[in-house]
């Protein structure tokens, strides 16, 4: 027997929850420098209904930087602001919505 999702009761595989999240989500990309002149790009902005851990290894695999996932925010070693903005729209995030 397959799960059925909490939220709009359908079966995982048929389950659109994360694809409305992902639709009316608005998020910030900016880019902050850290100690010893690090420079970081921050990815603020997700809800609790978007696979936060997996949109992380997604973005760190496709920029092949390290980063690391801390209060919904995901922190990405590196300026990779426009990337990360394209990659963000592949996923299925509307353009109006991210903040660049």
């Amino acid at each position: 027997m397959e799960e059925i999702c909490q939220k709009c009761g359908l079966p995982r595989s048929l389950c659109v929850c994360q694809q409305i999240a992902k639709e009316q989500q608005k998020i910030k990309i900016r880019v902050d420098n850290r100690r010893f002149r690090k420079v970081v790009t921050i990815v603020s902005g997700l809800s609790e209904d978007i696979d936060a851990a997996g949109l992380a290894k997604t973005l760190k695999r496709r920029l092949a930087c390290g980063g690391t996932l801390k209060n919904n925010e995901i922190i990405l070693q590196g300026s990779h602001k426009e990337k990360t903005k394209q990659i963000l729209l592949m996923q299925g995030f509307k353009e109006e919505l991210i903040n660049a």
